[in-house]
């Protein structure tokens, strides 16, 4: 299969890159800059991401350039052309001012590979403190800006490239088209890459890989686990077993109408009721990441317990996605911890299994895309993202079944408006948060002192970043009516208007 490769050096926008040479239907892969893979013959080009770091630092990351140079294609984007240069001997100096933000391409060779296509005048957008000063022979400059000489430039006599601007983000308005020039002009990839490939050679690859051992995985009723059990599903059938686990922290009717949507698909599905174990272990816990971890070690003990009921099992499945593997393996290793993944970890070790995880090279819009070749339900498909330790970490504070309650009906009444006016797909997650404080209300003629609710509904790629959706004021008035008419214990809703940064996605 034809890849590109692209060597991280921590650039905020690498993850970027990789999506945009994979709408052109080319696969790719992310690798830490000290961390270069074997290139084989199947490698048909290479991309140097952007950096924080500036080239003139000390500890600057760096890689062996002569690992590629007149071997194969060599694209080098911000600090990648800045590395490049200052490796051949070039000055990279501090901007006079900041380069961040629009600019303009004021001049080009028009008949360069890499700029064919592109207009005069082109936005593009800089994000850097260094600027080559200036280069010469073999260096030539293919591209300037009205504050940047060198905006893009080739090196005679090869196929390597440097881009000062990043072409990856949309606001380069022909960004994609230099990525195209570059990964199916100039390194000649064929743009055959494509759900039903992926489909065909992960089926292969799991047949010969798993046999006819049995397998065990774990679903949630998200996207990702359910095309990944699917995908198993197809390539050993009924040695596949999924366990579906209520933990009693999911939304209203959730596990009986998604373990109806699972056996409809044919999956050899087992639903287990476990809501009394997630209970007594979240018992008077209050601090966030308290209540993760004690939701994480019920669910691997109730998990392995029923795995141990079924005979033979080898093999874990997981519904472990590109991101949480470029993540565990990033240029400086994991992030600091925010929080815990929802993604559960400690099995494979308690239970003794080999890891399988059909779908770790993919993104988000891929697994739906491939959930969607599959013949999977559009209910599951787009179903919004939902926490792994689901509402425990909506409900601010101590757990108890009362508060469950509350915050299901609320959520309950929330997504269903979403639906009913047609918002849900143009959300990207929605969901209720039960607050700790009360407050107080008149209904009738009583005074009232009930709970709060906020409502939070975001548009997101990936969940990386995200902006508050700005749903119609006629709508929110509406579900608030519902929800203080409809649901005992709430007297206000008010709707969450921060954006990721500096929020995240959820209170918890």
């Amino acid at each position: 299969m034809e890849k590109i490769i692209i060597l991280d050096f921590g650039s905020q926008y690498t993850q970027l890159i990789a999506r945009r040479v994979r709408e052109l239907n080319v696969y790719c892969e992310i690798h830490p800059f000290n961390k270069v893979p074997a290139l084989d013959a199947q490698v048909k080009g290479i991309i140097l991401s952007g950096s924080p770091c500036s080239v003139r630092e000390k500890d600057a990351p760096e890689v062996d350039l002569s690992l590629f140079r007149k071997k194969w294609p060599l694209l080098g984007v911000c600090y990648g052309a800045q590395f490049m240069a200052h490796k051949n001997g070039f000055e990279v100096l501090p901007s006079t001012i900041r380069e961040y933000g629009r600019a303009r391409i004021t001049s080009f060779q028009a008949s360069n590979k890499l700029m064919a296509g592109i207009s005069q005048g082109s936005q593009v957008w800089m994000s850097h403190g260094d600027t080559i000063s200036q280069l010469s022979a073999p260096f030539q400059i293919i591209a300037s800006t009205e504050t940047v000489q060198c905006a893009a430039y080739q090196i005679e006599g090869e196929e390597t490239y440097g881009i000062q601007f990043h072409p990856e983000v949309t606001h380069s308005l022909e960004g994609k088209a230099l990525i195209k020039n570059f990964v199916v002009n100039i390194c000649g990839c064929r743009q055959d890459w494509n759900s039903s490939i992926f489909i065909e050679s992960t089926v292969a690859d799991l047949k010969q890989k798993i046999g006819q051992d049995k397998v065990v995985l774990g679903l949630s009723g998200g996207v990702d686990s359910s095309v990944a059990a699917v995908l198993i599903h197809k390539a050993i059938g009924a040695n596949l077993t999924c366990i579906f686990v209520d933990n009693g922290l999911l939304r209203k009717n959730e596990f009986e109408e998604v373990l109806a949507s699972y056996q409809g698909m044919g999956l050899n599905v087992i639903g287990v009721d476990a809501k009394k174990q997630f209970y007594d272990a979240l018992h008077n816990l209050s601090e966030p990441e308290a209540k993760r971890k004690a939701i994480g070690k019920t669910f691997i003990d109730v998990f392995d317990q029923e795995s141990h009921k079924i005979q033979d099992v080898k093999w874990l499945g997981q519904g472990t996605i590109y991101p949480d593997v470029i993540e565990s393996v990033s240029v400086k290793g994991p992030s600091v911890t925010i929080k815990s993944h929802h993604n559960v970890g400690g099995l494979p070790d308690k239970m003794k299994l080999k890891v399988v995880e059909p779908l770790n090279t993919l993104f988000k819009d891929e697994v739906r895309l491939v959930g969607k070749a599959l013949g999977i339900d559009d209910k599951i498909l787009k179903r919004h993202p939902f926490p792994g330790p689901g509402l425990a970490i909506r409900i601010l504070g101590d757990i108890t079944p009362q508060k469950v309650q509350i915050l299901q009906e609320v959520d309950a009444i929330f997504i269903n408006g979403l639906k009913k006016s047609n918002l849900y797909d143009s959300v990207w997650q929605a969901g209720a948060i039960l607050l700790p404080v009360k407050s107080v209300g008149v209904m009738g003629d009583e005074r009232t002192y009930e709970n709060v609710v906020a409502l939070r509904a975001v548009s997101s790629m990936d969940g990386m970043t995200a902006d508050w959706v700005h749903l119609p004021y006629e709508f929110l008035a509406d579900i608030s009516n519902e929800i203080i008419n409809r649901v005992k214990g709430v007297n206000r809703v008010v709707y969450d208007i921060s954006s990721k940064p500096p929020a995240t996605i959820e209170w918890e």
